[in-house]
């Protein structure tokens, strides 16, 4: 491909993405404010935005097999414990915004979860076992049974969940 296409088709998907999950908190500060018709509207845009979103990944051909879209989570949620989180931490900490801090942090340990289940699924691929996730709804956690307690955060089993 093209590296100019390639390069528009990356940022074309990240732009379409970001605008997906934008217009998903819009919709949800919408109907908590009783206007129904913009947060359907933005459901709707949300929804337009994925299917864009999706069209640009596979036309850049980023969908390989579950083998290796289970490598790439693995390989993408450790970069992000790893080397992105740890400096946004330290740099919200020092600057005194907890609020960013504490996002940044739950961010940082959920992805760590999160890459230890897709290379948990990615070892043992071919098992047939039935799997149960939930998440946290307050800090992205996943887990597959519902705790006592979050770890991360600290949420009680009612912020859990079910995910199919």
């Amino acid at each position: 491909m093209n590296e100019t296409t390639l390069k528009n088709l990356k940022h074309a998907f990240a732009g379409e993405s970001q605008a997906n999950r934008k217009y998903l908190a819009f919709a949800v500060k919408a109907e908590a404010e009783g206007y129904t018709n913009a947060a359907k509207m933005f459901r709707a845009a949300a929804e337009a935005e994925t299917l864009h979103a999706h069209a640009h990944l596979k036309a850049m051909k980023g969908i390989g097999s579950t083998a290796a879209n289970l490598q790439e989570g693995v390989d993408g949620e450790t970069e992000e414990f790893t080397s992105m989180y740890p400096p946004m931490l330290a740099e919200a900490e020092a600057a005194g915004e907890k609020e960013a801090a504490r996002s940044f942090k739950y961010a940082m340990e959920a992805e760590r979860v999160h890459a230890k289940l897709y290379a948990d699924l990615l070892a043992n691929l071919d098992s047939k076992e039935d799997m149960n996730f939930y998440l946290c709804t307050v800090c992205g956690n996943v887990q597959l049974s519902v705790p006592d307690k979050c770890a991360i955060c600290s949420a009680g089993p009612k912020a859990f969940k079910a995910i199919e």
